[in-house]
C-alpha cells in the first residue's frame, strides 16, 4: 500500500471512529423523536405533595424577579416553595428576590464557587423541613404555566425524576445564537424526547429538573464539576434510576448577551462534558459488560462530539480520496441534515431557522477558533465562570403548552 494511501487510510479510520458515536446516537433518538409521545397526567392534582424550587443565584439582580414571578404563577394553588440561594452576590439579588415573594437563603462562601455548591446548599436547606421532592430553575429562566402542576403530579406518581423541555430565548439580529439555539433543541428536545419514546432516561440538562426526595438519599448530589447536571445524571443512571421528560412544561433561558458570554457557555458545556467522558465512561463500559445494555445509549452520548465538530470532521473525511469514507460521510451528513431538520420543526418559527443554516460555515470557523478555551475547560479543576446574559426575555413568552 503506498504511503500516502496509508496515512489516508488512518486519518479516515481516526475521523469516522470519532464521528460514529454521534451518528449512531443520531440514528436512534431522532426518528424516535417523531414517535407519538406518552401523555403525562395532567390537570387538578389533589395528591398532598410538597414541592421545593430551588433558584441558584449568583448576582442575577437583572432576572431573578422575572424568575420568581413565573414560578410563582405556575405554583399558583399547590403547596410549592420558591427558594432562592443568593450565592456570592455581590449586587440587589437578594433584595429583588425577596421583593418578588421568594424565600432567600444567603450562601456566602468565595472557596465554594460554582453552581454544584449553591444547589447543594439549596438541598439541605429544602430537605431540612418536610419536603417531597425539589425542582432546580435557573434564574435566568422563565417557566410555563404548567410546569409545577405536571411536575407535581407525575413525580408524585412515582417518577424517580424528571427533566422538561429546556429552550434557549435568542435575541433578534444575532444569528450565531440562532444557531446554538437550534443546535440547543436537537440536543434537549430531539434527543431528549426520543429517548423518552424509547423507555430510556431522558437526561439531565441543568434547568427545570426535578428528583424525589428518596432519590437523594439513595444518591445523594454531590455533583461539583462546571457540567454538574451530566455528571449527576451518570450516577443516577448507574444507580438505576430514569428521569422522565415532560416535553408539554417549558423553562426558557436567556441567550447570552455578547460574543464572550458565548464561549464562557460554550467552553464550560463543551470542555465539561468532555471531563465527564474521560472521568465516567470506563464505569459505564464496566456496567454494560455486567449486562447491563441499556447504558449502551448513555455512552454513546458522553463519547459523542458536538454537532459542529463532527459537521467539521465529516467535510474533512469526505475530502480524502478513499471511496468507504466518503460513502460514510454522505450518509452521516444525511442523518445530521435530519436531525437539524427536526430541531427546526419542533421549534416556533421552522422557516427561519432553515433560513439560518446559511450562516453555518461561519458558525464551524467560529467553532474552530475556540478550541483552545474548551481544551481548558476539559481540564481537571476548571473553574465554573457565570455566562453573561440578555437581560430581558427576547420572543415573547410561554402558555401552558409552549410557545406563544
Amino acid at each position: 500500500m503506498p504511503f500516502m494511501t496509508l496515512i489516508s487510510e488512518i486519518i479516515g479510520i481516526t475521523l469516522a471512529g470519532a464521528t460514529l458515536p454521534v451518528v449512531l446516537e443520531l440514528v436512534l433518538l431522532t426518528p424516535a423523536s417523531l414517535l407519538p409521545r406518552r401523555r403525562s397526567r395532567s390537570g387538578e392534582d389533589d395528591t398532598p405533595f410538597r414541592l421545593a424550587v430551588v433558584i441558584p443565584a449568583h448576582n442575577e439582580q437583572l432576572l431573578i424577579s422575572r424568575c420568581v414571578e413565573s414560578l410563582r404563577a405556575s405554583a399558583l394553588g399547590t403547596d410549592t416553595r420558591i427558594v432562592v440561594i443568593s450565592h456570592n452576590c455581590l449586587d440587589r439579588t437578594t433584595e429583588r428576590a425577596k421583593l418578588a415573594g421568594a424565600e432567600v437563603v444567603v450562601y456566602d462562601d468565595p472557596q465554594a464557587s460554582g453552581k454544584g455548591f449553591a444547589l447543594i446548599r439549596g438541598f439541605e436547606h429544602v430537605f431540612a423541613s418536610d419536603t417531597d421532592a425539589v425542582m432546580v430553575v435557573d434564574a435566568d429562566s422563565i417557566v410555563s404555566k404548567n410546569l409545577i402542576p405536571l411536575a407535581r403530579t407525575t413525580l408524585a406518581g412515582g417518577s424517580d425524576a424528571v427533566q422538561c423541555r429546556y429552550e434557549l430565548d435568542v435575541s433578534p439580529g444575532r444569528p450565531k445564537t440562532r444557531l446554538t439555539a437550534l443546535a440547543f433543541r436537537g440536543f434537549n428536545l430531539v434527543r431528549a424526547g426520543g429517548r423518552d419514546r424509547l423507555g430510556l432516561s431522558a437526561g439531565i440538562l441543568g434547568n427545570g429538573f426535578a428528583v424525589r426526595r428518596q432519590v437523594f438519599e439513595q444518591t445523594p448530589y454531590n455533583a461539583l464539576s462546571v457540567v454538574e447536571d451530566l455528571e449527576y445524571h451518570v450516577k443516577l443512571l448507574l444507580s438505576g434510576k430514569k428521569v422522565g421528560f415532560l416535553e408539554e412544561a417549558v423553562v426558557s433561558s436567556c441567550a447570552t448577551g455578547s460574543v464572550s458570554g458565548d464561549i464562557t457557555q460554550r467552553t464550560r458545556w463543551e470542555g465539561g462534558r468532555a471531563l465527564i467522558a474521560r472521568r465516567w465512561t470506563i464505569p459505564l463500559v464496566r456496567q454494560i459488560a455486567r449486562g447491563r445494555f441499556r447504558l449502551l445509549e448513555p455512552l454513546l452520548d458522553l463519547s459523542s462530539l458536538p454537532i459542529g465538530y463532527a459537521t467539521l470532521a465529516l467535510f474533512f473525511a469526505l475530502c480524502l480520496p478513499l471511496a468507504w469514507l466518503r460513502i460514510y460521510s454522505i450518509s452521516a451528513f444525511a442523518v445530521l441534515g435530519l436531525h437539524v431538520i427536526t430541531a427546526a420543526w419542533k421549534g416556533p418559527d421552522f422557516y427561519e431557522d432553515i433560513r439560518i443554516l446559511a450562516r453555518a460555515p461561519g458558525y464551524m470557523l467560529w467553532k474552530l477558533k475556540i478550541i483552545p478555551q474548551l481544551l481548558r475547560g476539559a481540564r481537571l479543576g476548571a473553574a465554573w465562570n457565570r455566562t453573561e446574559r440578555d437581560p430581558v426575555p427576547a420572543n415573547g413568552h410561554f402558555d401552558n403548552t409552549g410557545f406563544s
